[in-house]
């Protein structure tokens, strides 16, 4: 078994993810080009998934041992409460999503949340949210669209006496059935919903581990 040593203190942990081989302070503009915190929030759920899922793993190689992984998963619980609250504090140097996550889980629970990011590049892990995200995202407006299609599918049959006049060229033309009408768009709906759930079939691919060039030097 093989296991990581947390440094002593909490804040060295909390280094940046990047920039290993810089010896000076990054210029400021260099540090608000670089921030998408903005952008990237919305992932803060993908973001915890991806880590606890990872604390486990890590648990499973014998990098943590059961003890830190449970510390690692339950200080990524009060993370997940406090985000879903509204209680999350943004600080100066949560350049992102995964920085502000891991800070916060840092000061939660010590040094050994340090440990949640061994083996793990910020490349795989950024790749691995928006799997995750958008994964949930097309779930839950495919689920809309069904709504929406089973809903006009009512519709065209309750009021499929109505008729309405059939445009073309921006004149009427033949006259139509309201719910042949409605139907057209219900099946383009369909459609939309079908590409919906393939993306989201290929969102489930796991790129942990495969770290910035190649692997991670870790193992």
């Amino acid at each position: 078994n093989r296991r990581c040593v947390a440094p002593d203190n909490p804040a060295a942990a909390m280094s940046k993810l990047w920039g290993g081989r810089f010896t000076g302070k990054t210029d400021p503009i260099m540090e608000r080009f670089n921030n998408s915190l903005d952008v990237d929030r919305v992932m803060w759920s993908a973001d915890i998934a991806g880590s606890v899922a990872y604390a486990t793993s890590l648990e499973a190689a014998g990098v943590l041992s059961a003890a830190e992984a449970g510390q690692i998963r339950e200080g990524l619980g009060k993370v997940r409460e406090e985000w879903a609250s509204g209680a999350f504090v943004v600080k100066e140097g949560d350049e992102d999503i995964h920085t502000a996550n891991e800070r916060r889980l840092t000061e939660l629970i010590g040094a050994v949340g340090g440990k949640v990011h061994t083996g793990r590049s910020r490349n795989d892990q950024v790749v691995t949210d928006l799997r995750l995200h958008l994964r949930s995202v097309c779930a839950e407006l495919a689920t809309e669209l069904a709504g929406l299609v089973t809903l006009a599918a009512k519709r065209a049959t309750a009021e499929v006496d109505l008729l309405m006049p059939g445009y073309t060229h921006l004149q009427s033309a033949q006259p139509v059935r309201w719910s042949h009408w409605m139907l057209a768009h219900a099946q383009a709906w369909r459609r939309d919903h079908g590409r919906l759930v393939q993306a989201a079939e290929r969102m489930n691919e796991c790129p942990l581990g495969s770290g910035a060039p190649a692997r991670n030097p870790f193992g």
